[in-house]
C-alpha cells in the first residue's frame, strides 16, 4: 500500500497555492505530483484540513450488515441453503450482492456452511 506524504509537506504546498502560485507551480517547487497538489487543495476546501484520510479497509459491508437479521433468520429457517440461494433471497428484497460478499458475511458472523457428505461413509476405505 502506498504511504501518505507528510502533513507538513501538504500544508506547505497548499499554503503556496493560497499565496498565489498555481497548483502546477507549487507541485514543481516541492517535488510532488500535480494531481496530489490539486487533491490536497480540494481536500482543504471540502474538509478544512489536509490530513490524509484512512487508507484501505472495508467500504461495502454496511449494505449487507443492514440485513443481518434477515440473513440469520433465513439460515435458521433453511439451514441447508446454499450461498446462491441466500444471494437470490437478498436480491428479492432489493439488495444485490455477490456470492463472495454473502460468504464473507457468514464467515464474519461465525455461521458455517459445512454440509454432510452425500454418500454414506464406507466401512472399508475413506471416500473423500
Amino acid at each position: 500500500m502506498p504511504r501518505t506524504l507528510s502533513v507538513d509537506l501538504r500544508e506547505r504546498v497548499v499554503a503556496a497555492v493560497a499565496s498565489g502560485a498555481s497548483c502546477r507551480a507549487a507541485a514543481a517547487r516541492f517535488g510532488v505530483g500535480v494531481s496530489s497538489a490539486i487533491r490536497w487543495c480540494a481536500r482543504l476546501r471540502q474538509t478544512g484540513s489536509v490530513v490524509p484520510g484512512q487508507l484501505g479497509g472495508d467500504r461495502r459491508s454496511a449494505r449487507i450488515e443492514a440485513r443481518a437479521a434477515m440473513i440469520r433468520d433465513l439460515v435458521e429457517r433453511k439451514p441447508d441453503a446454499t450461498l446462491a440461494e441466500i444471494q437470490a433471497e437478498l436480491a428479492t428484497s432489493g439488495l444485490q450482492v455477490s456470492i463472495a460478499a454473502v460468504w464473507r458475511f457468514l464467515r464474519r458472523h461465525g455461521i458455517t456452511r459445512k454440509k454432510r457428505p452425500r454418500t454414506p461413509p464406507s466401512r472399508t476405505a475413506p471416500t473423500s
